[in-house]
């Protein structure tokens, strides 16, 4: 079984050798899932080694060879005549920065990073979506810890309980569940050290809703 970060992995180098004939380097990897260290790659590399789902090839630099292809959605090997058929359970997603999920902190935006997802984390066909890195830990009661990477829907709306993307006074962001008390807007914490903040209506913008989460492991 493997975590999701090895699947991700083990789907970009397989569609990568598809389209590309050759094997992604490390710094492609890197890009194509989202890492932001080689020695992260390494790990996830020896642990589809170890596993045998990848084979390094002697006396070639950064060669590998797939032994058991990713699974397709009814859990059947994705053969090599799939070709850039094997793209479609994909998404190439903007990664456009880090997100508080303590104290706000100011939105970093890096549009020119993409990070693949699987396709069924989306929420439907034609929504538009983008990815945050989770900093702090103020959601941990929900599930939500920092290093985690959120897969936000892109909307300005929301209903109480959503946990939403949030722009305080144009300026900050933070990753919090919303909720409307009257004429104020709560911005709710899920860890008890941490308080809740209320905002007037007109200093609280919705950016976007939280659709998935994707955690690396080791």
């Amino acid at each position: 079984m493997l975590t999701m970060k090895q699947d991700l992995l083990l789907r970009f180098i397989h569609d990568w050798m598809k389209t590309h004939q050759r094997c992604p380097s490390f710094d492609e990897m890197m890009e194509g899932i989202g890492l932001k260290s080689k020695s992260n790659i390494h790990r996830l590399v020896a642990a589809l080694e170890e596993r045998g789902y990848v084979r390094r090839l002697p006396n070639r630099a950064r060669a590998l060879e797939i032994i058991k292809p990713p699974l397709d959605e009814g859990g059947q090997n994705l053969s090599a005549a799939i070709g850039n058929d094997s793209l479609e359970h994909m998404a190439s997603l903007p990664m456009i920065g880090r997100i508080a999920a303590g104290l706000p902190a100011e939105a970093i935006s890096n549009p020119d990073r993409l990070v693949q997802i699987p396709l069924d984390l989306l929420p439907d066909a034609g929504s538009r979506c983008f990815v945050l890195e989770v900093t702090g830990d103020s959601m941990v009661e929900a599930g939500i810890h920092d290093g985690d990477y959120a897969v936000i829907k892109q909307q300005n709306d929301a209903h109480n309980g959503d946990i939403v993307v949030a722009l305080v006074d144009g300026t900050e962001t933070t990753l919090k569940r919303f909720r409307r008390r009257g004429n104020s807007i709560a911005l709710e914490p899920a860890n008890p050290l941490f308080e809740t903040r209320i905002y007037g209506p007109d200093r609280v913008a919705v950016q976007g809703k939280l659709t998935a989460l994707i955690r690396q492991y080791g």
